[in-house]
């Protein structure tokens, strides 16, 4: 899963992105507005955490821009505790706001709920077919078998089964597992894919010649 972390804040900011990535997210972290906005306009990302209190614009501007062209998920994370700042960012379209300071573990569940929301889901636990997938223990068990899988190969299974039956494009995928700032080699997605379905079964991921991969939901 790919997150956009904006907090100007250098030692908070690279505290959550370092706890982030260790759960698996693909963290950009920028420290203002301006640059927010403009990553918003040209980028993918699956969720937001944004500071309300940037140097340059508001958290709130960020929001309202966001909002205008998009419904991406987003957690306010803020030292402003007043009940009206609550009610405005939630008001203002975010969907949860957490206050500083706060518990990762507290961070990481309501990022994981705000993700199942967006989704339409209610369970933290998903399940296509005979694939299970435990968001919140990183487990995942493939006809009641758990299966060991790699970092980028957890968040890669973790997209498709997201979206199952639906098509992902190899860019698509090699954003949502690699940073900017991170060299991607031209065949990474598929050397992930090879892996995963000796793993799990050469089936469930069809490959659809000249756009993507796709889920397979049907497979039994």
């Amino acid at each position: 899963m790919r997150l956009l972390l904006v907090e100007d804040d250098p030692l908070l900011g690279d505290g959550i992105k370092t706890a982030l990535q260790r759960e698996g997210y693909v963290v950009e972290w920028l420290d203002n507005g301006t640059d927010a906005m403009a990553a918003l306009r040209f980028d993918d990302f699956s969720v937001v955490v944004l500071d309300l209190g940037l140097p340059d614009v508001d958290g709130m501007q960020v929001l309202r821009h966001l909002r205008r062209k998009s419904a991406l998920p987003v957690l306010i994370l803020t030292a402003r505790d007043d009940v009206e700042d609550r009610i405005a960012g939630l008001d203002g379209g975010a969907d949860d706001y957490v206050l500083k300071p706060f518990d990762l573990q507290e961070l990481l569940a309501r990022l994981r709920v705000v993700m199942r929301r967006a989704e339409g889901r209610a369970s933290q636990v998903l399940e296509v077919g005979p694939l299970r997938i435990d968001e919140a223990r990183h487990q995942v068990t493939w006809r009641g078998e758990a299966i060991s899988l790699a970092r980028r190969e957890y968040a890669l299974l973790l997209e498709l089964a997201r979206h199952p039956d639906k098509v992902m494009t190899r860019p698509r995928l090699e954003s949502l597992l690699y940073g900017w700032d991170e060299e991607v080699a031209s065949n990474a997605v598929e050397v992930h894919i090879h892996h995963l379905r000796k793993k799990l079964d050469k089936s469930l991921i069809a490959t659809v010649r000249g756009i993507g991969y796709r889920l397979d939901p049907r497979i039994e």
